[in-house]
């Protein structure tokens, strides 16, 4: 850009100069701000303020609990909205057939430090040419429970869906988008937390319904809600991520003391949250220079040791609490084979899934 605009005062003239330069003002001022939609309690506030201080660039944060929260919001215009999103690894196809999302950068161009990223996360199946994102942080999804409620819980899935281990203490499913739900049902019968079609999903409906039906079932409730509601008492067992529990009972001991966690036996979802660019963003370059300041290494482990999740950053490995290289956080190795990342769906199998979602919602 700046070489086409020196071009063009050369060739055009003094005055006509001035006025481009005007508007290369114009465009420098729009991108001292940028908008964040992030996962509620996901980003370091010293993070913030470091980047706002180095770059001069204004962020404007606003919050989501769930990634079909996420989807509706863009679709109704959020993608003209916000300059960075944050969603989990199986929305990325569903937001980019949905023209949802742009390209990180112009093609044979790369973002500064992509180097850094640990292979295993590069050129995943939800992102093949690394084209629309970047990994942000990574964990896993399991069963929050009431130690005192269940000293030493068969660790399953059961928890939740069988009335023969829970009928009388109130739990809840996790709030959101419905594959997940579908998948933790699949795991728990014995078809494996990755199920896609339609008989594993009609069956999992089902016992959707059955769920809802239990006097004990209190109803859908957010991860991090699920954690306080635990240690409350508002309900016995729920779903969350391993990265909060951590986190709040670190926090908290004493508040949390009641607050156990375990990954079902039967199988559950490893996630990979990340960074995305949607498809009108009105501070694109803002957004870019912020990935790029989020791929440093000592930002990468800050974020990480601030919310107690693992970081996809192989530079920033050294540079990790001691915390995060243990369970819950950083899951073993008999954890990690049990764990599959939730498959991508479109098309009339996206289709056929959010109607039983909303059936087994609603019966």
């Amino acid at each position: 850009m700046k070489t086409m605009h020196s071009s063009w005062i050369i060739g055009r003239g003094l005055g006509a100069g001035l006025l481009l330069a005007g508007v290369a003002m114009s465009v420098n001022a729009q991108e001292t701000q940028l908008n964040l939609f992030n996962w509620t309690d996901y980003m370091d506030p010293e993070i913030i303020e470091d980047f706002e201080a180095e770059s001069g660039i204004e962020v404007v944060q606003n919050y989501f609990n769930s990634n079909s929260e996420l989807m509706a919001k863009l679709t109704a215009g959020g993608d003209a909205q916000y300059d960075i999103v944050m969603p989990s690894d199986y929305m990325v196809p569903r937001l980019v057939g949905a023209e949802l999302l742009q390209p990180l950068s112009d093609d044979g161009d790369s973002l500064e430090g992509v180097d850094n990223i640990l292979e295993d996360f590069r050129s995943p199946d939800y992102d093949r040419e690394n084209r629309y994102t970047v990994p942000y942080q990574w964990g896993v999804t399991g069963i929050v429970y009431n130690t005192e409620t269940f000293p030493e819980p068969d660790p399953s899935w059961g928890l939740l869906y069988d009335s023969e281990v829970n009928g009388e203490y109130p739990f809840a499913m996790l709030k959101g988008d419905g594959q997940f739900n579908f998948g933790t049902i699949c795991a728990w019968l014995g078809k494996g937390f990755d199920c896609v079609g339609q008989q594993p999903w009609v069956e999992a409906a089902k016992v959707v319904v059955e769920t809802r039906q239990r006097p004990n079932f209190v109803g859908f409730v957010d991860a991090l809600a699920a954690i306080d509601q635990v240690s409350s008492g508002v309900i016995h067992a729920g779903v969350a991520y391993n990265g909060d529990v951590a986190g709040k009972k670190a926090a908290d001991p004493e508040l949390y003391a009641n607050v156990g966690f375990f990954v079902p036996q039967e199988g559950s979802q490893r996630w990979v949250d990340v960074m995305a660019i949607p498809a009108r963003a009105p501070h694109p370059e803002a957004a870019r220079a912020f990935i790029e300041y989020m791929l440093r290494p000592e930002v990468a482990a800050k974020l990480s040791n601030y919310n107690m999740y693992t970081s996809p950053n192989g530079a920033a490995q050294s540079m990790l609490d001691a915390a995060l290289r243990e369970p819950p956080v950083m899951p073993d190795d008999e954890t990690r084979a049990r764990l599959s990342l939730t498959p991508s769906v479109d098309g009339e199998q996206l289709e056929l899934l959010q109607q039983l979602w909303s059936e087994a919602r609603s019966r």
